[in-house]
């Protein structure tokens, strides 16, 4: 008898979005028109360009999706890759509105991208592209800091925002905010200290705040902390290298794979994450670091680790590979890096999964805080932080005089340390990240729900709903 065959998967990551966002509308009490209106892509821009590459020029086609205005302004990256296609930008545009919904930022969901490979293109051409495409944004309001605010995605980054930035001040000259109409800017643009490593930090603090949860961890036979826990990584660019980072500096993690498109590398004893990062920078490849071990581009995800965090892009991990998988943790770093059919394969196998759509939201949570300081012109601590840093002194003043007794310098420094723009936003950042994780848990417990996914989108399908009523659009 024949072997009958899988059925080939929908990796169509709009397709993918559309079924999870129905499988969690079923638990919740919204009129169909609603979870319709909740779920449609409300306007989709395409645009075809040119732009003179050496002698010639070339065509390239972009996109702004505004998939909810139900708040405003509209935020989400712009991304530059060669995959990038109008239901690709569609889907993360989706996702963006629920990522907001979950962290309870007041902005509606949009996505943007180019069908290009930046390695192809010089600097010089990158800008030339980027400010074009930002001409072609403006020209349809698909660009504002009261209407569409664009951040760094796949491909981008605080240089591109700065060319972006620049082009709609040109074109509005005088704005008071018009600094306000992207985030993820350099510093010296009016970006904020902390966005940056936002979105992998992001990643970082969902992970303490599980790993506190012994309620949830028990059930599947993991030890509470992050000390000691084995690390595998897909993806070492922002969001990767930062969360490595930090899980291997700050909380006694073993980084033990990272995969890169050009292959993987491991060490079982740990990988030095800031010596690769160095690595990395001098040759433009994670290949060849000492002490490391090369295996194929897809081993990172098949290596046994407590968690795997796939930072790269969409469909990583599929019918193809599912089987593979041996981390207890998965932590989706990535937008959409887990087809439903893995998913389920996963979660059947009892591994616990971390959704995109809650854990990689600390990019656009420090995005807001970013615009709000734009809009206030003002940094944040700016105005308090002597004040604050005086009342600690004289706080460790009246304790050494009652206890009679003189702190050592260093432990006088440290608690007379005054609190910065960084300190803060991170502060915010991490309080964020865990009030959103016990509120998904406890959707997931009240509703007696095994996957945190399910929860993740009822909590972000009801806020919605809640702002579209409390608008009026819908009785």
């Amino acid at each position: 008898m024949a072997k009958r065959k899988t059925p080939a998967e929908d990796l169509n990551l709009n397709n993918i979005v559309s079924a999870q966002f129905d499988a969690a509308a079923q638990h919740v009490k919204v009129p169909k028109g609603l979870l319709a209106q909740i779920k449609a892509c409300n306007n989709v821009y395409q645009v075809r360009f040119p732009v003179k590459i050496g002698k010639n020029y070339e065509i390239f086609t972009g996109w702004r999706a505004e998939h909810s205005h139900h708040r405003k302004p509209l935020k989400g990256g712009i991304r530059y890759s060669s995959m990038v296609d109008q239901d690709e930008i569609m889907a993360l545009a989706a996702l963006m509105t629920y990522k907001c919904a979950i962290v309870n930022v007041p902005f509606g969901g949009s996505k943007g991208g180019i069908a290009l490979r930046p390695r192809n293109y010089n600097a010089e051409q990158l800008e030339n592209i980027t400010r074009r495409f930002t001409h072609e944004l403006i020209s349809k309001r698909f660009i504002g800091p009261g209407v569409n605010v664009p951040a760094p995605d796949y491909g981008t980054g605080e240089r591109e925002m700065a060319w972006m930035a620049d082009t709609y001040d040109a074109y509005n000259p005088g704005g008071m905010d018009n600094w306000a109409c992207v985030t993820g800017k350099p510093l010296t643009s009016g970006g904020i200290r902390g966005r940056r490593e936002a979105t992998g930090q992001g990643v970082v603090f969902g992970l303490r705040e599980l790993f506190r949860r012994k309620d949830i961890l028990k059930s599947r036979k993991i030890s509470p902390g992050l000390d000691g826990k084995t690390v595998s990584l897909q993806g070492f660019g922002n969001v990767g290298y930062h969360a490595a980072n930090i899980l291997h500096q700050e909380d006694g993690c073993k980084v033990i794979a990272v995969g890169e498109y050009d292959g993987t590398i491991y060490n079982p004893k740990g990988i030095d994450i800031p010596a690769l990062q160095k690595h990395k920078e001098k040759t433009g490849s994670i290949q060849k670091f000492p002490g490391t071990k090369k295996l194929d581009k897809g081993a990172c995800l098949e290596i046994a680790c407590d968690i795997l965090i796939p930072a790269a892009l969409e469909n990583q991990i599929t019918q193809q590979n599912m089987k593979k998988i041996k981390c207890k943790v998965l932590a989706e770093a990535a937008n959409g890096p887990t087809t439903p059919a893995a998913e389920k394969h996963l979660l059947d196998k009892n591994v616990l999964i971390i959704p995109d759509i809650y854990l990689n939201s600390g990019g656009v949570t420090v995005s807001y805080f970013e615009w709000t300081k734009n809009i206030s012109h003002m940094r944040f601590g700016l105005m308090g932080k002597r004040i604050g840093q005086a009342q600690q002194e004289g706080m460790i003043n009246a304790t050494e005089k009652l206890a009679g007794k003189m702190l050592p310098d260093s432990d006088r420094a440290a608690l007379a340390r005054s609190v910065g723009e960084r300190e803060l936003v991170l502060s915010g950042l991490e309080d964020t990240m865990s009030e959103a994780f016990r509120e998904i848990a406890e959707i997931a417990r009240r509703k007696k729900i095994r996957d945190l996914r399910t929860a993740a989108y009822i909590c972000a399908i009801s806020k919605v709903a809640r702002s579209y009523t409390e608008l009026g659009v819908f009785p």
